[in-house]
């Protein structure tokens, strides 16, 4: 293996060059090598300058959070970075690509810095509920003030070299592509004019009249937060703290202060989603090579997959059957992506080409040249046979088709077709081109090149592609269905619509299910709860749902569902006449209704979707837990904070949950509360699922198969 640090000597000048691709990440390896580095070019006599870059893509894209589940290994970055600041001889940093978090902390305790014009820099610790640890507090606000310092840490977004220049980041700007020999060429003008070292430590901070008030005000803002909060609130502390105390003082507590954001609940939940959200490997090698692409579908789904599509360089046509459908999809095509480019999202020049690259017929013959067709027609088992029936026919021998089926048996609808092989499930979100989730469902015949084609369609579209197996719901909405069971049930004994939606509203979800059930509209469920075969034999399921369907209230589109809306809005507004039916229909079905606590709403209502999640697990639908807790945070609004449900109970502990599902085995009856045999065997070992997933990865390398 090669070191992670290369240490070479061109006429006096030390060029150190980090080497641990991808990204450069500042492990233990490295960190250990470039202080060797360093205290050789200290000690060497014929070294008069030393110059750091990366290699490969960029300069360093920040630590290895790898490491930061276990206990600090030293030599820690600020001690590596002390050594450099403290160097006799001028040091510089030679930035290209990414200098972020560490990396930047890296240049800044360099005596100058240069970067090529494409690079980033910024400090996106804050994303992770993180702060600078390294000195990245101190030395900043000293070259750009207490506000400027604050934005680019509490915000996270980098700055480009251009900007970087501006603000005093960056010494020089370097054109070209030559950077280490530009960056040696600048050290040695450096030297020649006898400049030595210029460490950031030494500058006294000036604070401004108003970064009094500034301080008042983000901690004002800060306290409205409910992720990474702490690690707001230490960002500020620390800032401050550059200009009222001695800077190793305040580097002191900024390295404190880091270390109680490393172990807090809220980061280490937004690390295990960082690499949840992560493909452990590229796209199959075999996926298929997609350029064009079919919609079937006009409606709001299919304009939504086929602005997602045209946006990131497919060229689409969106086919319905009724003519007036596919002219109102292609509005919407239009209107979406203009919007886009008025907000800044994109340029107004490639707005025009994706547009241009949407076409629209209403003849399914237009399917002909796709390489992938994606289906978004009705969820009904019987159209959508009679759809893939017709592509079977219509399609290129090697064409992709792909459902967008959010429950229905994906086996049922390849059985349609003589191409089992080339069917899978594509199943997108509402609204299909904001929401990032996609589950890539494979049925029993499902190829690889086909689920490899489609994972790589969809990371092309920029969004989180998930493997998943087939049967009712998927993942997602077999938990949904859990999960809502639970809100449907706690209605009929007591509780109201509002009183659930807050109390899970309190515990974190972006919506209560009450809320969600009217956005998506409730005719939706009623017609996949009919396609069911397997629906629960019980008159209590779902039965306030279907009341209201039958009722006419399907929710924000008809103005009333569980909530009433006022004519032009999306604000719920409780609505008696739901109380009337919902009391009147637990008195038909002999329900004694009660009052039920917000602790019970949450328990009942998330306990139910981690006992499907095991069960999920258990029946290999999932592969991992990360998966369903990468779903669940990206699909259907449970709090990033709690890093997903299987998270959150390896957090508050699988006894605890065991224990609460066995109580309410005792109280609700057991037809919905039978521990999944993977839970209880988990518990009882005072196991976790995590290390479920630890384990079966390992089993997996040492088998050679891919996760």
């Amino acid at each position: 293996m090669a070191a992670p640090v290369t240490h070479t000597i061109d006429d006096g000048i030390a060029v150190l060059a980090i080497e641990n691709p991808p990204v450069n990440a500042l492990a233990h390896p490295v960190r250990a090598a470039l202080l060797a580095a360093v205290l050789a070019a200290a000690a060497d006599s014929r070294v008069r300058g030393v110059m750091i870059h990366g290699t490969g893509r960029c300069f360093v894209a920040g630590a290895d959070l790898h490491e930061f589940d276990a206990p600090p290994r030293a030599p820690l970055l600020n001690d590596v970075l002390l050594s450099i600041e403290a160097l006799s001889k001028p040091v510089i940093a030679a930035l290209h690509g990414l200098a972020l978090g560490g990396g930047l902390e890296l240049a800044l305790a360099c005596h100058y810095r240069c970067a090529t014009t494409d690079t980033s820099l910024g400090f996106p610790e804050i994303k992770l509920a993180l702060m600078p640890g390294s000195g990245g507090t101190q030395r900043l606000p000293r070259l750009v003030g207490a506000k400027v310092a604050l934005e680019m840490r509490l915000g996270g977004e980098p700055v480009n070299a251009a900007r970087a220049n501006e603000l005093g980041i960056l010494d020089r700007l370097i054109a070209g592509s030559d950077l280490v020999g530009a960056a040696k060429s600048w050290l040695r003008e450096i030297i020649a004019e006898g400049r030595g070292p210029r460490r950031l430590r030494d500058i006294e901070p000036n604070p401004d009249s108003d970064d009094s008030a500034l301080y008042t005000r983000e901690r004002e803002r800060l306290a409205l937060r409910t992720s990474g909060e702490m690690a707001c609130r230490y960002i500020a502390e620390c800032v401050e703290a550059a200009y009222h105390q001695p800077f190793d003082a305040a580097l002191a507590l900024s390295r404190r202060r880091f270390e109680e954001c490393r172990v807090s609940l809220d980061s280490r939940a937004l690390r295990h989603l960082f690499f949840a959200e992560r493909p452990a490997a590229p796209a199959h090698q075999n996926a298929r090579t997609v350029q064009k692409v079919a919609v079937v579908g006009a409606g709001t789904m299919g304009s939504g997959i086929a602005v997602s599509l045209a946006v990131s360089g497919h060229d689409v046509v969106l086919i319905d059957s009724d003519p007036a459908a596919v002219d109102a999809g292609l509005k919407r095509v239009v209107t979406t992506i203009e919007a886009a480019a008025r907000k800044g999202r994109t340029s107004d020049a490639a707005a025009r080409a994706a547009i241009a690259r949407v076409a629209g017929a209403h003849e399914l013959a237009a399917v002909a040249p796709a390489e992938l067709v994606i289906e978004a027609v009705v969820e009904s088992m019987e159209v959508k046979r009679d759809v893939f029936r017709s592509l079977d026919r219509l399609c290129r021998s090697d064409a992709v088709l792909a459902t967008n089926t959010s429950t229905l048996d994906i086996d049922g609808i390849a059985a349609a077709t003589a191409r089992r092989p080339d069917v899978v499930g594509m199943h997108f979100f509402s609204p299909a081109n904001v929401m990032r989730l996609v589950e890539i469902v494979r049925g029993a015949a499902s190829g690889d090149v086909a689920v490899a084609t489609a994972l790589a369609v969809t990371r092309r579209m920029g969004k989180l592609g998930v493997v998943v197996g087939n049967c009712f719901g998927f993942v997602g909405n077999r938990m949904l269905y859990a999960y809502g069971r639970e809100n449907q049930l706690m209605l009929l004994q007591g509780a109201s619509p509002s009183q659930i939606d807050a109390a899970l509203r309190s515990f974190g979800m972006a919506m209560g299910p009450n809320a969600v059930g009217d956005l998506a509209g409730l005719d939706v469920g009623y017609r996949v709860r009919r396609e069911r075969a397997d629906r629960p034999k019980d008159p209590r399921y779902y039965r306030v749902a279907d009341l209201l369907v039958e009722a006419g209230r399907l929710g924000q589109k008809s103005g009333r569902g569980a909530f009433r809306y006022e004519p032009g809005s999306r604000e719920a507004q409780a609505d008696p006449e739901v109380e009337t039916l919902i009391v009147a229909e637990s008195g038909r079905l002999g329900i004694t209704r009660r009052t039920i606590a917000d602790e019970e709403i949450i328990a009942r209502c998330i306990y139910a979707l981690i006992n499907e999640g095991a069960a999920i697990l258990q029946d290999g639908i999932a592969a991992c837990a990360a998966d369903i807790d990468a779903i669940w945070c990206n699909g259907y609004g449970f709090p990033r904070r709690r890093g997903g449900p299987m998270f959150h109970a390896d957090t508050i502990g699988l006894p605890v949950v065991l224990a609460g599902i066995a109580r309410f085995s005792r109280e609700q009856g057991a037809q919905y509360w039978a521990p999944a045999p993977l839970l209880a065997e988990l518990a009882q070992r005072g196991s976790t699922f995590a290390e479920w997933d630890r384990g079966r990865m390992a089993k997996q390398s040492r088998a050679g198969t891919p996760p």
